[in-house]
């Protein structure tokens, strides 16, 4: 039996007209607003990053980019919707080196690293150790001297329970042979604000969030990780300089997409966030906040977050926490 031709054509048109349909779409991309899922409430440095991200993106693709704060679970809730998002690059997620953690400590649905598209790294970031006002240190010897005199007295503030502000706190605390009293919250916003009222009493954390309460006078910075002052801080002693050279932690900021985002698309994210990186007014803006850019390739930053996976695995396992 014998198909008339013009059948054939109509099939043939159909065919190509369904398989053109995903091309079109991202060589039309973006043409919709994007949405930038931030695994922490307000006021944390994702969300803080994750806000000036997402307005470089407006600017740069003209589209409406839109923060959309899911805190919670130490990232699993925000993981988890980017999860079952459609790997379009409409939904993305900037997230922090607690993704990674987090699997590491408890059960979560999904691996952290193979079940996503690594898109770009976007800073880099040492950690400050924060004390409340209140507290009558003004360095770490006389933090360490006052946290020996008083073990486990003093309450320390994590962003979340396995963050890697929790595990570097507990590295730091075996380290120089004290004992302290782990508060996990929700996120470091509320962690911050909780620490300016002297509910707990230390925060070992990235800067972004805490500089300008330092430069305000509602928190005390004692000492900088990394072999260097921060800018934004020059007053503020390395922990190398007063004697602890040995303490070197340092974080970093990423953008996933969901897996089987186009490579096309992953591509030109990755490529815009360069250039945002590299504009010397985003460079400030870090800087500010203690920051510095980190760019990378997709496959640099999955290297990167096995790397670090490998890292902090057997840092848990030294330090003897728990696993869920």
């Amino acid at each position: 039996m014998r198909i008339p031709t013009l059948l054939l054509t109509l099939l043939a048109a159909g065919c190509l007209g369904f398989l053109a349909k995903p091309v079109v779409a991202q060589q039309n991309y973006p043409n919709r607003p994007i949405r930038i899922i931030v695994p922490f409430p307000p006021g944390a440095s994702n969300d803080i990053l994750g806000r000036l991200m997402g307005k470089k993106f407006t600017d740069a693709f003209r589209v409406q980019a839109v923060v959309d704060n899911r805190g919670g679970a130490s990232t699993i809730i925000g993981a988890s919707i980017l999860l079952k998002a459609t790997p379009d690059g409409y939904t993305i997620m900037l997230t922090s080196g607690t993704h990674i953690l987090t699997p590491l400590l408890m059960r979560t649905p999904y691996n952290a690293i193979t079940d996503f598209t690594p898109v770009a790294t976007v800073d880099a970031s040492e950690s400050l150790l924060v004390v409340t006002p209140s507290l009558p240190v003004r360095n770490v010897k006389e933090f360490v001297a006052l946290a020996k005199a008083k073990p486990g007295q003093i309450n320390y503030a994590s962003s979340s329970q396995g963050s890697s502000n929790h595990l570097n706190a507990e590295l730091l605390a075996q380290l120089v042979g004290i004992e302290m009293q782990h508060v996990p919250y929700k996120g470091g916003g509320p962690a911050v604000i909780d620490l300016m009222a002297g509910q707990v009493q230390m925060f070992l954390n990235s800067p972004s969030s805490m500089v300008p309460y330092i430069k305000a006078g509602k928190l005390r910075a004692l000492a900088v990780t990394g072999n260097r002052r921060l800018a934004a801080l020059p007053d503020v002693p390395t922990f190398a300089e007063q004697g602890i050279p040995d303490f070197t932690v340092k974080s970093w900021h990423g953008i996933l997409a969901p897996l089987g985002t186009p490579r096309p698309i992953v591509d030109l994210l990755n490529a815009q966030t360069a250039k945002i990186l590299a504009m010397p007014e985003t460079v400030e803006s870090l800087a500010s906040l203690g920051m510095f850019p980190l760019i990378s390739t997709p496959e640099e930053f999955a290297a990167r977050m096995r790397a670090d996976t490998e890292k902090y695995r057997k840092a848990l396992k030294a330090a003897k926490i728990a696993v869920d």
